[in-house]
């Protein structure tokens, strides 16, 4: 059976979730900046504003919201992971920031802010750690902090857009998260970004909208790229091999192998990139 704790996935941080060192994190957010980048776009963050990052990780979208925000705004950060929110403060110490940014330890479900704190909360790659249920409670903890008419911005990966090229079974990657939505878990929740539109709604926000857009990366592909992917495709490649599941892994196990199909001269990876958007209602009679 395959084993869907966060833990099992590799390059935890101290909260045990897969996936959230932050070399690692940084290594993804190298790997897919302009896409990042594009994602941000869409949340309409403006000028002025006062805008939370919620589940920071190390920080890199920091600069991003300060020079969106620019110098009449502010910004404010938190992160499950002490380490992380420690070395997203580290960042904002080096003189390049325009605006206030504020950086803290914390939890996305119990958020250390007044109600209407905030003109926006930009969430990039958290929701995948949180099930169903704390899904909802972190939107609605999003909602309650932003002022009436705020923007909550959600954006996750789809790992239903994963696959990898060349080899000689193109749905490898596709098959091994159709196993995974079998079971609850990590796994299952990468498969639930398409529905963020829908949850955004089921908290209470209006005016939802949502894109989707693939991610994708072919050769030659720049070392951050391959090194993130690589170890990524590794990590999956160890949990199908361990659970007996069909298909030949084996290339992927070795992220600097001279066989693995991403530093093959028509290597080939893609992943997608959901961003939800939506505002939180006006009072009662507001016009």
């Amino acid at each position: 059976m395959l084993s869907y704790d966060h833990g099992s996935w590799g390059y935890t941080s101290s909260t045990g979730l897969g996936f959230t060192r932050n070399d690692v994190v940084e290594a993804h957010f190298a790997a897919c900046a302009p896409y990042y980048r594009q994602a941000l776009d869409e949340a309409g963050i403006e000028a002025g504003w006062h805008v939370l990052d919620a589940g920071c990780g190390s920080g890199s979208f920091l600069p991003l919201l300060a020079d969106r925000v620019g110098d009449a705004g502010r910004v404010s950060a938190i992160d499950l992971a002490e380490e992380n929110a420690a070395r997203a403060a580290e960042r904002t110490r080096d003189g390049s920031f325009a605006p206030p940014v504020d950086v803290r330890q914390g939890d996305v479900l119990d958020l250390p802010y007044k109600d209407g704190t905030f003109d926006a909360v930009w969430c990039a790659n958290t929701t995948q750690y949180l099930d169903d249920d704390e899904l909802l409670g972190a939107l609605r903890e999003f909602r309650r902090v932003v002022r009436p008419g705020g923007v909550i911005a959600v954006k996750d990966l789809d790992a239903s857009l994963i696959t990898a090229r060349p080899t000689a079974d193109p749905f490898l990657f596709t098959d091994f998260f159709r196993a995974a939505a079998r079971a609850p878990g990590y796994a299952r929740q990468l498969l639930r970004a398409r529905d963020l539109y829908r949850r955004l709604a089921e908290a209470g926000l209006q005016g939802v909208r949502q894109r989707t857009v693939v991610m994708e990366h072919y050769a030659p592909m720049a070392p951050a790229v391959r090194r993130f992917y690589g170890l990524a495709c590794a990590r999956i490649a160890q949990q199908a091999t361990d659970a007996g599941l069909a298909g030949d892994w084996r290339a992927f196990l070795d992220p600097d192998g001279a066989a693995n199909p991403l530093r093959d001269p028509f290597g080939y990876i893609s992943e997608g990139n959901v961003i939800a958007v939506g505002t939180a209602p006006m009072p009662t009679g507001t016009l």
